[in-house]
């Protein structure tokens, strides 16, 4: 049986943790800086909390790393160097520079290293991509894609405010898409972005327009932003072919239901769930788990993962250059 660990008790380590129990896998530890925190997550778990990082990879076969950005480097890093598996939340990394060591090390040890891009997992994105890939819309030329919800303030110490740790909005939120559209239409030439933080430094929130130039010749043009009230978290897709349209949601039919994950107080972290099959979130986790136990196809990679980066630094390049940028 494998054996996980799981580093991080906060809303992904949750999400994750949840996943992890509906596989054959053992989830054998957890660990954070957050004594309460972790201990709760554990019990809720039937599990044990570790008191280091070290504790946890001696113990584990697989080490799901969900902690803030900045510190996915050195985590994948010494859990890969003890030959352990790496499941890693997104982004990847905060630069390509460390997600390349991380690409790296995982193939000189022979480990496998699996990227949380949750949206490929997604029913309604999944089918999108099914029917693109059955040629039922012909060649895609324009993917439009939007990701909006409110600011999240409810970051550990805030972390996801401090841009150095978590690159901000379009690193943290929009990287979904980017990583999306260049699954749908293939790989990214160049990013041209705008943003109303680089004409408005102090505010509060942030909203970004992005235009991907595919290699293709295809358009994807993304709207992100943390800009809304307070329990307001929207998303849409439309993929337009020679041959057809795919949209959602569309005026007709709405079959994406949004349900947001509240604290007591009513303002705690929010992400969008899908009723329709089972949490996106699970999904993913039983996907890696067969990747790693029974060596299926990954849906995404570690070199997605690295391309998605690459996207998101580029287009805050662009923001804060004014310029296309090449990627």
């Amino acid at each position: 049986m494998l054996r996980v660990g799981i580093v991080g008790a906060g809303l992904m380590g949750t999400l994750h943790a949840a996943g992890w129990a509906k596989t054959p896998a053992c989830l054998e530890a957890i660990y954070s800086d957050y004594p309460d925190k972790v201990r709760q997550l554990a019990d809720n778990c039937g599990t044990r909390a570790v008191d280091s990082l070290e504790a946890l990879v001696e113990a584990v076969d697989i080490v799901d790393i969900c902690t803030p950005t900045h510190l996915h480097y050195e985590m994948a890093m010494q859990a890969a160097a003890a030959g352990k598996h790496v499941v890693c939340e997104k982004p990847l990394a905060r630069t390509p520079q460390q997600a390349e060591e991380m690409i790296a090390v995982c193939e000189r040890e022979g480990v496998k290293l699996l990227v949380g891009h949750v949206v490929r997992f997604f029913p309604e994105y999944a089918q999108a991509k099914a029917i693109v890939d059955r040629g039922e819309i012909g060649q895609v030329g324009v993917v439009r894609l939007r990701r909006v919800s409110a600011r999240p303030t409810w970051s550990q110490d805030n972390w996801l405010m401090d841009e150095e740790k978590s690159g901000g909005m379009i690193l943290d939120l929009m990287i979904h898409d980017f990583d999306y559209a260049r699954w749908v239409a293939g790989e990214v030439e160049s990013v041209f972005a705008k943003s109303a933080k680089s004409s408005q430094p102090d505010l509060q929130t942030d909203y970004a327009l992005t235009i991907l130039h595919h290699k293709n010749g295809a358009l994807s043009n993304i709207e992100g932003g943390w800009a809304y009230p307070s329990g307001m978290f929207r998303t849409a897709l439309e993929i337009a072919g020679d041959g057809s349209l795919i949209e959602h949601p569309s005026e007709s039919s709405i079959p994406l239901g949004v349900y947001l994950k509240r604290d007591a107080s009513g303002a705690g972290p929010r992400v969008p769930t899908s009723p329709l099959i089972e949490n996106p979130y699970i999904t993913e986790i039983k996907h890696f788990y067969d990747v790693i136990a029974n060596h299926a196809h990954p849906r995404v990679t570690a070199a997605d993962g690295m391309a998605a980066l690459r996207i998101a630094l580029a287009a805050i390049e662009s923001v804060q250059t004014g310029q296309r940028v090449m990627v």
